[in-house]
């Protein structure tokens, strides 16, 4: 499916200048999110809707995949007959549903009808059963009936705060909800707060928290969030100046459902540690809150597994 969305981004700045496509970018990252009013989307034609899409959409995928495949491990019977993506723009979230699960009707909600239309365009013979869809995202959305899986991705940082609170609560009324943000502080502090939301409506926090209990990370000192590592294209490296071939896109998520679902009793929260002979290991845990464990050679198999293990992953030795 990410071979998919390359190929579908590769034609799309065709005819426009490099240096024009680097300029719309760099100024719509400046003006995206966080001052945008939900009667007027920043993206506005379909120029902007390109450069940005091209720029962002692998990043916003990659990040959206990580965390529902997090959540997937926890549910790994069940799959969404119906999903909706609220402010999902040019489609990346929904590029990134269908990276797991087949079979399930997607419609992407967004306010703005340049990013919807070019969406269509990308996802055409890709994603057939996807429907986009106009509508202003805040207060009065609503969510249908019976929706399986409900995504915002990206999109809380653009609302005011009694939009945001709109939004999370018509989204607790899905089954599941997958909700991410930038993992900046900011970000978490409104994954923080979501998350807090979505446990009042009776929801079951699955990932990343391995509980529902209050988050131990002291607010001002630290904050969760992760890392999906994106290949970068031409425009990434014009843009950021940079000549790696990949970046890394850092994340806050929750995932919370009403399904009979379970979180995993402790997970990495920190890029592991290797030191000769050891590995450390930053810990979220049921019980614990946050601590650090130490794995040694002496562990045998756990040992290896420590250093296979990534960020973000769930760690069964806790």
């Amino acid at each position: 499916m990410h071979d998919e969305l390359r190929a579908a981004l590769a034609g799309l700045l065709d005819g426009l200048p490099p240096k024009q496509a680097a300029q719309a970018v760099e100024r719509l990252i400046a003006n995206y999110r966080g001052r945008t009013p939900t009667d007027a989307p920043v993206l506005r034609d379909r120029a902007d809707v390109a450069a940005y899409a091209a720029y962002r959409m692998p990043a916003t995928f990659e990040a959206v995949r990580a965390a529902l495949t997090a959540f997937a491990v926890r549910v790994p019977d069940w799959s969404p007959a119906t999903h909706l993506d609220i402010g999902g723009g040019t489609g990346a979230a929904t590029w990134a549903t269908a990276a797991l699960w087949q079979g399930h009707h997607s419609t992407v909600l967004d306010w703005a009808q340049p990013a919807l239309d070019l969406g269509a365009e990308l996802a055409a013979g890709v994603l057939p059963d996807t429907t986009w869809r106009r509508g202003a995202i805040g207060a009065g959305l609503t969510v249908p009936e019976g929706t399986d899986l409900v995504t915002v991705s990206y999109v809380l940082g653009e609302l005011r705060p009694e939009d945001r609170r709109a939004v999370v609560a018509a989204a607790a009324t899905a089954t599941t909800v997958v909700l991410i943000e930038p993992g900046t502080p900011d970000g978490y502090l409104r994954i923080r707060e979501a998350r807090d939301q979505l446990i009042e409506a009776g929801l079951r926090i699955v990932a990343p928290c391995p509980h529902a209990g209050t988050c131990p990370i002291v607010v001002g000192e630290d904050w969760c969030h992760f890392s999906a590592r994106v290949s970068r294209s031409s425009l990434h490296r014009q843009v950021k100046g940079g000549a790696l071939p990949y970046e890394d896109e850092k994340f806050s998520y929750v995932a919370a459902t009403a399904l009979p679902a379970e979180p995993a009793s402790a997970r990495i929260v920190r890029k592991p540690q290797l030191r000769k002979g050891q590995v450390l290991l930053d810990l979220c845990t049921t019980e614990e809150g946050l601590r650090r464990t130490t794995v040694t050679k002496r562990h045998g198999t756990q040992y290896r597994e420590a250093r296979d293990a990534a960020w973000g992953d769930t760690w069964p030795g806790a």
